[in-house]
């Protein structure tokens, strides 16, 4: 049967390349993104594009009663949309901290609500979460971007476990370092936030030691695959994690105290 799929976020990154690959595998992909011009090649790959703010109530709304108008359900929920804030949490204004847990928390957790009744009602749906290696561990000048991601995997845990009776599976995707957008979008907050504070020299370091790693992150397409094999797996697991130092660095999480995990980090840093 074919399987209906909402991304959001599928205007760069690894939301398109999950759209593209899920359609080309006979999947009817809907992209939403707040710049549905930026998803106009996607149009010709048969994926139909929706504007969608995941911080605007009524555009998740109006996304989802267009998919099932359209369709007749939404199968698998894939909450992509996200982005790093970063700077000193001293320096970061509490209403940028809100916004960036609206979007990477509140908004997938809206669209989790809006679109479980439709996957109760059929007794089987996906719901992919896009966490982070940020989601389980920690950096500095990324306290807000980590809260929300740390928030999410814990919202995913108490999901998982509630809709399992339902047929529905929640499943955790923690991607690594992956080519993107968002490594310049973090830091450039970085700099504007914290790069003339208290926090100058060792926010330029860090920006610089995150530079000097870039040309290593994994391409998205590896995140995409990683996506559909959770989608297509009998028995799901609970969190897949892949791209450029994900499995070392969740290994080490687990493995090394916080005291010398804290070392491992600064020395990357100072």
């Amino acid at each position: 049967m074919n399987k209906v799929v909402l991304i959001t976020g599928a205007s760069a990154g690894m939301g398109k390349e999950t759209a593209k690959l899920l359609a080309q595998q006979g999947y009817t992909v809907y992209g939403a993104a707040r710049r549905t011009d930026r998803m106009k090649e996607l149009t010709p790959l048969g994926i139909k594009t929706i504007e969608m703010d995941v911080t605007g109530d009524s555009s998740m709304v109006k996304g989802v009663q267009q998919i099932i108008a359209n369709e007749g359900k939404l199968d698998i929920l894939i909450n992509n949309a996200g982005f790093g804030s970063y700077g000193a949490i001293e320096d970061v204004p509490i209403t940028d901290a809100k916004y960036q847990l609206e979007v990477n928390l509140f908004g997938a957790a809206r669209l989790c609500q809006l679109v479980l009744p439709y996957m109760r009602q059929n007794h089987w749906g996906k719901i992919i979460n896009i966490s982070s290696i940020g989601g389980k561990m920690a950096t500095p000048f990324g306290g807000w971007y980590h809260a929300s991601k740390f928030a999410l995997e814990g919202l995913s845990d108490s999901l998982r476990n509630e809709v399992k009776p339902f047929g529905i599976d929640v499943i955790v995707i923690e991607p690594g370092g992956v080519k993107s957008e968002w490594g310049s979008s973090a830091f450039d907050s970085l700099t504007k936030v914290s790069g003339h504070t208290a926090y100058k020299s060792m926010a330029t370091k860090f920006a610089n030691a995150f530079e000097a790693t870039e040309s290593k992150n994994a391409e998205p397409i590896l995140i995409a695959k990683l996506i559909q094999k959770a989608i297509e797996a009998r028995k799901p697991k609970a969190r897949y994690a892949a791209g450029y130092m994900a499995r070392p660095a969740l290994f080490m999480k687990k493995l090394v105290s916080d005291r010398l995990l804290d070392k491992v980090i600064m020395s990357q840093i100072n």
